[in-house]
């Protein structure tokens, strides 16, 4: 790894949770390459779950043997693991249309020598907690999201909408995919939170701070918050990636 690149600190863990059959989320985090990411599938059966992993694969195909720590490269690989792993999920419904619809949100988060990339798609999420604030990085590509922006609704009428699982964007259900991608200055001592959706329905962003400060052990607090998701009821797959910064 550069010398020049701050060291990183990765955790993360995924649920069924307290009312689905199958758990079509995914989630791989690697130290040696930087990065960790999120996948929320849809679909259905065992589809979403097929869609989540090809994106987790593909990530794993493209930053394979990443050599260069340059936010240029970097972002270009972020945006190649987005638009393969679109083209991959593309080719695998023609293979196997029955498996029609199916897709996933997705979160990429990079560390560069300049700071951090995080390519997003969906409703799942990345926060950063930065001196005792938790701070959400990406928009919801969403209906409530929409609404939120036009004036319809509050934010705390989004959280109870009856279309709030309604997405305007995902990976793997258009030939063209446009991606969000957020870039900033990385600090030591930076938190950031990658979840799906399945969190944040059931928790409210004030708990998911309390948990991220907390005392407890780094690597426990992945699984402290899915465990508040199932105890508010759990009705979605939750997967939580943590990613800390270092000197």
């Amino acid at each position: 790894m550069d010398r020049d690149l701050p060291k990183i600190s990765f955790h993360g863990a995924t649920d069924t949770g307290n009312v689905r059959c199958e758990n079509e989320d995914t989630f791989h985090i690697c130290e040696a390459g930087s990065y960790g990411l999120i996948a929320d599938g849809m679909g259905g059966a065992a589809a979403g779950e097929v869609a989540s992993k090809i994106f987790a694969e593909t990530a794993k195909k493209v930053f394979n043997g990443r050599m260069q720590w340059a936010e240029k490269e970097t972002l270009l690989l972020v945006q190649k693991t987005f638009s393969l792993a679109n083209k991959e999920i593309l080719s695998h419904v023609k293979h196997y249309p029955q498996d029609h619809g199916m897709g996933c949100t997705a979160e990429l988060f990079a560390l560069c020598r300049e700071g951090f990339i995080i390519g997003h798609v969906g409703d799942s999420r990345t926060y950063r907690v930065r001196n005792g604030r938790l701070k959400q990085l990406t928009k919801d590509h969403s209906l409530v999201q929409d609404l939120v922006d036009n004036g319809v609704i509050t934010l705390e009428e989004a959280r109870q909408h009856a279309k709030r699982n309604v997405i305007s964007r995902a990976v793997g259900v258009n030939d063209l995919i446009k991606i969000d991608v957020v870039t900033g200055k990385s600090k030591a001592g930076d938190l950031f939170l990658l979840c799906s959706d399945g969190l944040t329905d059931m928790v409210e962003d004030t708990s998911v701070s309390t948990v991220l400060e907390d005392e407890r052990p780094l690597d426990g607090k992945p699984r402290a918050l899915i465990d508040l998701a199932k105890s508010a009821g759990g009705k979605d797959n939750i997967t939580v990636v943590i990613a800390r910064i270092f000197e």
